[in-house]
């Protein structure tokens, strides 16, 4: 464990003697960090509350807000840091983190925003059923608890968007230059955020459970019409007696995109996610995780130990990035430094992806049982506070000094200290910090801020006619890039239409029973996605 210190360590120091006169976003600017508590970004229906109340309730959606004390730059770049946790309350998670709170969460926020960042440390909804006796309800639960993690990590995106267009950009960021950064929970929230890019993308066999509805044919975990769309833009509706839902729309009517991701310990639900008009990809990851697979492997859930679903992880994630061209972006900078070289040692060449290999510990309950591997190093917790709280999976009779949530937690992590914790946290950002210099952009300090195109990804010369229009609307993209999908909202963010298998150059909307007013379209691209308003008379 020495030894791994010891090199973790020279390689920030390497980073420091090659980097010390470099500018804003690679180095600490700033000394202090103002922090802004409990800001709304919209508010959604949590499944936390049915089995006491029978029924959904509705949450407000909150983040933590980091920025440098005494910044003057007005377009900085943003994060969305993702916090880890099982999809469930703290410490019904049955961990010592899984709050905005949580060591590690803090540290890298407040890194960050010295760096010169805006950090957003957010929120999202939780709630599933770990406790039901039937496997697929647990399955799809969960399944159906991550699917609401990326419609909030949407419309978070949204909600700053949308600040800069209609509230004179308050928090002074760069709408076009944004990344998702989740830790183990968050790190697959960050990456189906990064790569989902239409429902169908989840209606694949090992997303599809029992015959719910009884017509004899499976249904899917994840069903729009009660989970809503994949951005958290749409209506839906349970009971229309009480009006119980599952989602309402926040913020519709933006690009719901980031331009980075960052993985700390997480996973993809389905590599085919992965194309090539996604953005790049950093990934840090401990080969050995008994969790989150490095490579392919089934998703294991801490909390209960259920076997979910096979999932790709960070090795897999990199691999496809770098094959697709999706990396290319740190290839071509030939970022050379001691984080660049400890990373490189064990990755296979794979830029974006930072291995920590680390020792297996001896279960001291089971000495001659199997060896206990870590997951996650970059955790530490307070020891006196943990150690007073007895975690229910204690044997009965045993008293709390003797077993904990800190004894439980530490046994797989048995040299666990703040020093440890932040040594990682070196590694992390040391890393990430020129990657994100060059995939940002952050050298040119030029930001994209049209407020015509509401921050469309796709650069495609489209032609829409007749707007207003009586009957029809034609889309027409005049580049060879072909239109794939198609979807159109009402203003209040419920979709009315949608079609995912165009692959044309030309796509009409008929109006059939649409009512007179304004809509947005959104159509699809491989690289990305544009928006319309459009005016039925």
């Amino acid at each position: 464990m020495k030894k791994l210190l010891t090199i973790v360590l020279l390689a920030c120091l390497a980073f420091s003697a090659e980097r010390a006169n470099a500018q804003r976003y690679l180095t600490p600017q700033f000394t202090n960090v103002d922090v802004q508590p409990n800001v709304p970004y919209g508010q959604n229906w949590t499944v936390l509350s049915m089995p006491v109340t029978g029924h959904t309730t509705k949450q407000p959606l909150v983040m933590d807000i980091y920025s440098p004390t005494g910044d003057t730059e007005t377009n900085r770049p943003l994060i969305l840091y993702f916090r880890t946790g099982n999809f469930l309350p703290n410490p019904n998670n049955g961990g010592t983190t899984g709050t905005r709170n949580d060591s590690i969460a803090v540290e890298l926020c407040t890194r960050l925003a010295k760096l010169g960042y805006v950090v957003a440390n957010v929120d999202y909804r939780l709630g599933w059923n770990p406790l039901s006796t039937e496997i697929d309800v647990r399955i799809s639960t969960l399944i159906n608890a991550a699917y609401r993690g990326v419609q909030d990590a949407r419309s978070c995106i949204r909600f700053f968007r949308k600040s800069v267009v209609e509230n004179s950009n308050p928090y002074g960021i760069c709408p076009s230059k944004i990344t998702v950064f989740g830790e183990g929970t968050g790190g697959y929230i960050s990456l189906a955020t990064a790569t989902l890019d239409q429902y169908s993308d989840i209606v694949l066999p090992k997303f599809i459970g029992a015959d719910i509805n009884g017509d004899g044919i499976p249904d899917p975990f994840v069903i729009e019409q009660i989970h809503g769309d994949l951005n958290g833009e749409t209506l839906t509706t349970l009971s229309p007696a009480n009006g119980d839902t599952l989602a309402v729309p926040n913020n519709p009517g933006y690009n719901s995109h980031a331009q980075l991701c960052v993985n700390l310990g997480g996973a993809l639900g389905d590599i085919s996610w992965l194309d090539a008009s996604d953005p790049p990809a950093i990934s840090f990851h401990v080969p050995d995780d008994p969790n989150a697979p490095y490579t392919s492997g089934i998703l294991i859930v801490p909390t209960t130990g259920d076997q979910i679903v096979e999932v790709q992880g960070s090795y897999e994630v990199a691999k496809k990035s770098n094959q697709l061209g999706v990396n290319q972006v740190f290839v071509d900078a030939n970022i050379q430094d001691g984080f660049t070289t400890a990373a490189n040692n064990f990755n296979d060449g794979y830029e974006g992806l930072f291995p920590f290999n680390r020792p297996t510990w001896t279960n001291p309950l089971n000495p001659a049982g199997p060896p206990l591997h870590e997951g996650a190093p970059w955790q530490w917790w307070n020891v006196a506070y943990w150690s007073a709280i007895p975690h229910p999976s204690c044997p009965a009779g045993l008293p709390v000094t003797v077993c904990n949530f800190h004894v439980l937690n530490w046994m797989s992590q048995q040299d666990m200290s703040a020093t440890k914790g932040r040594t990682y946290a070196d590694s992390i950002i040391g890393y990430f910090a020129p990657r994100a210099y060059v995939a940002l952009d952050l050298a040119s300090n030029t930001c994209v801020s049209s407020v015509k195109d509401k921050y469309n990804t796709a650069n495609i010369n489209l032609t829409v006619f007749p707007n207003p229009a009586n009957e029809e609307v034609n889309f027409i993209s005049e580049s060879k890039e072909k239109i794939l999908g198609f979807e159109l909202y009402d203003m209040s963010g419920r979709l009315l239409k949608s079609q995912s298998d165009i692959n044309s150059n030309y796509y009409t909307m008929k109006r059939e029973k649409l009512p007179t007013g304004i809509f947005i379209a959104k159509l699809r691209f491989k690289e990305g996605l544009l928006s319309r308003k459009i005016v039925l008379q």
